[in-house]
């Protein structure tokens, strides 16, 4: 654990830009950065947060929840109860280095994936078994051969981070796949559970999508993935959120047209529990470059907020529709009725918020700076951009809710998919 006064000078941040270039008001670019640099260790600060690195000695955090966290190493599944200070809980499990998704649910239950498998252990892994989804018709959901069985596709693999919601008194569970970058192609689907995992079904699948099919595709002898009867095509899915106040679902997918159509949408879905059924309408159908192609959506008082990942082609006199913005749900397709808070000037395809604290991550590849996230204290009302240079040239993404300790819990990504390590994230008390 980080201590908030740090006494040794290598733990303290060094300010290589003004601190006027660190906040301004919502709204207004900021003119500068932080570049700070920290310990050896990984553990440093800036105004706005405390940080340190998973030890890189220790497993591979995958997620975390309340004081529990699920890690993995080469050929080992683990699961600490004090927030991965020891670990008491260990299961052999030989494709453990093949982990992508998990999720801990509120009654001890812990879903994960290898790339196209799932797996539910419910007795804090002592024993495990393998989840077959259902298809909206109630049949078993069968992944598709790969032509490579290396590259089974990412069936299961999230690329934001939180998927549990209590609705009605029960907790749900909601998420989409983030799919066709590395690892094989895989159908897009959202998936759901009602029961602790025990059972996991198909909310809503998008169509075939050819650009996105195995390689030496022959479409006389092979079926497409995909859901044939949807016109609606994607390369992934983003990000997915409740609202509590309308009792809704959105989601939102990317990534750009490829000569097919549109592929960044946003959805809207309800669920009839007493029916088991979803009704899900298409709110909005863009190219890449819009406001629109984004992720991190969130609710805040019946608020919808969200960041813009647009880019892709553009004229010479456009610029690109960035920024972190706000509206009423139902403004959503209105641009006119948008309030953009601040515009880094970078794609910015991640973002959680929590207790009105704003965290989003800059996608490296885009953006001049080596590990960029940009903060709001006061959702959104003031703004600070810090640039993690010691960590290299990465992206955040899978942002955790904060666990018992205050710590948000967030991937690095090399570049902006290959994992590299886990980063813990404390936002400090305003002043």
């Amino acid at each position: 654990m980080m201590k908030s006064e740090p006494t040794s000078p290598l733990s303290r941040r060094h300010f290589l830009s003004t601190a006027a270039a660190a906040t301004t008001a919502g709204g207004i670019s900021l003119p500068g950065l932080m570049d700070l640099q920290a310990a050896a260790d990984g553990t440093g600060e800036t105004d706005h947060f405390w940080y340190r690195l998973s030890p890189p000695d220790g497993p591979y955090i995958d997620s975390h929840r309340d004081n529990k966290a699920f890690a993995r190493t080469d050929d080992q599944l683990l699961l600490s109860e004090d927030n991965g200070k020891t670990w008491a809980h260990r299961l052999d499990f030989p494709n453990a280095n093949k982990v992508n998704f998990s999720c801990i649910l509120g009654n001890g239950n812990i879903l994960f994936s290898t790339e196209a498998k799932l797996y539910l252990s419910t007795d804090h892994l002592k024993t495990y078994r393998q989840i077959v989804v259902k298809d909206r018709d109630g049949s078993d959901y069968i992944e598709h051969t790969p032509k490579d069985p290396e590259k089974p596709g990412h069936y299961y693999h999230s690329l934001d981070g939180v998927h549990t919601w209590e609705i009605d008194g029960e907790e749900m569970l909601v998420w989409g796949n983030y799919t066709n970058v590395i690892g094989g192609v895989a159908p897009v689907n959202i998936y759901y559970s009602t029961d602790n995992g025990e059972t996991v079904k198909i909310a809503y699948s998008f169509g075939q999508n050819p650009k996105f099919q195995e390689k030496g595709f022959d479409s006389e002898k092979d079926t497409m993935i995909g859901d044939a009867s949807n016109p609606v095509i994607c390369r992934h899915l983003h990000s997915v959120m409740y609202n509590p106040e309308e009792g809704a679902f959105y989601a939102c997918s990317g990534d750009i047209d490829r000569g097919l159509g549109n592929e960044c949408h946003w959805l809207r879905g309800t669920y009839d529990k007493d029916a088991d059924t979803w009704d899900w309408k298409v709110l909005v159908s863009v190219n890449s470059n819009s406001r629109h192609k984004s992720g991190g959506i969130h609710f805040v008082d019946g608020e919808l907020y969200w960041a813009a990942d647009a880019n892709g082609p553009k004229t010479i006199r456009e610029t690109y529709d960035r920024g972190i913005f706000h509206c009423a749900p139902g403004d959503l397709a209105n641009l006119d009725k948008h309030t953009n808070m601040h515009n880094p000037g970078y794609e910015i395809g991640v973002m959680i918020i929590e207790d009105d604290f704003i965290i989003a991550a800059h996608c490296a590849p885009a953006s001049p700076h080596d590990c960029g996230f940009l903060v709001s204290p006061d959702l959104g009302k003031t703004w600070a951009q810090y640039d993690l240079k010691e960590f290299g040239k990465r992206s955040g993404v899978r942002f955790h809710s904060k666990n018992s300790e205050g710590w948000f819990r967030v991937d690095l990504r090399t570049g902006w998919v290959d994992p590299s390590e886990v980063l813990f994230i404390k936002p400090k008390p305003l002043a």
